[in-house]
């Protein structure tokens, strides 16, 4: 990870997303007195977190970064509050979803630097996977910023075509909700096989949460680890073959990662 100390980075919003990077951050090396933070509304242990670093509402000018994590219905209306604050050496970083450089690029004079970034929910453990992209005014030292950054909360992957961004926010940006509801589906057959909904619960979650953690550490792909839990003419076997029969849930997930990528379209426009 790139050297985050004495890099000053300007935070306008602090949200579940942005809360989990400037929790990131801080573990990471940047100092409190490096950070400004602008969140009219902060959750209280965000606002705890605040008062207890010390962390200023305002940055001086020209911050190193100026990361925007806020919605992107809003945010036109933040950055024509904000946009001033950076300097012709600022990076820009959005975590906006559907927000493309272009519209971005707009609230600012030409040359820009800008990078954007779709992180996920599992920012909050440091376990979150980022996918980001960087304009071509992006210089090397800020990519390597950029990245140190986002690395704090996990793993990043850049990628090179932007048109990209809204298939990554369908899979990877969305995915960790598609995997709550799997265990919510997974819990309520365990119920109606017969289980106590307490129980129910407990086995599917520390079910998808297991396969997640081998998945994690093995190498293997995941067709394989399915393999083998899968013995021919087994119990899984038969489970699978529901989940495999067309249409089957290959289908329905292409669908709804269709489904939010359109989205992410409609929203850059």
């Amino acid at each position: 990870m790139s050297d985050l100390q004495g890099v000053s980075v300007f935070l306008v919003g602090a949200g579940r997303m942005g809360g989990a990077l400037l929790r990131g951050w801080l573990g990471a090396g940047v100092s409190p007195s490096a950070l400004a933070v602008q969140e009219p509304h902060p959750a209280a242990d965000i606002a705890a977190l605040l008062k207890e670093m010390n962390i200023a509402s305002r940055p001086p000018s020209a911050p190193d970064v100026l990361v925007l994590a806020v919605k992107p219905q809003i945010m036109n209306s933040v950055l024509s509050e904000v946009a001033a604050i950076a300097g012709p050496k600022t990076a820009i970083l959005s975590i906006a979803a559907g927000r493309t450089v272009a519209s971005i690029a707009t609230h600012f004079p030409a040359g820009a630097h800008i990078v954007r970034a779709m992180p996920n929910l599992a920012a909050e453990v440091g376990r979150g996977i980022t996918a980001a992209y960087a304009n071509p005014q992006v210089t090397t030292a800020q990519h390597d910023l950029c990245h140190a950054l986002l690395q704090a909360v996990g793993e990043v992957a850049w990628i090179e075509d932007e048109s990209f961004m809204d298939a990554v926010t369908a899979v990877s940006g969305s995915g960790p909700a598609y995997v709550f509801y799997l265990t919510e589906c997974l819990a309520k057959a365990a119920e109606a096989g017969g289980l106590p909904p307490e129980l129910a619960a407990t086995l599917a979650r520390a079910t998808v949460t297991g396969a997640g953690e081998l998945l994690h550490r093995s190498p293997l792909p995941t067709a394989q680890l399915r393999e083998h839990v899968t013995s021919p003419g087994g119990t899984t076997a038969a489970g699978l073959s529901v989940l495999m029969r067309g249409p089957g849930l290959k289908d329905l997930i292409q669908e709804t990662v269709a489904a939010a990528a359109k989205r992410s379209r409609e929203l850059s426009n």
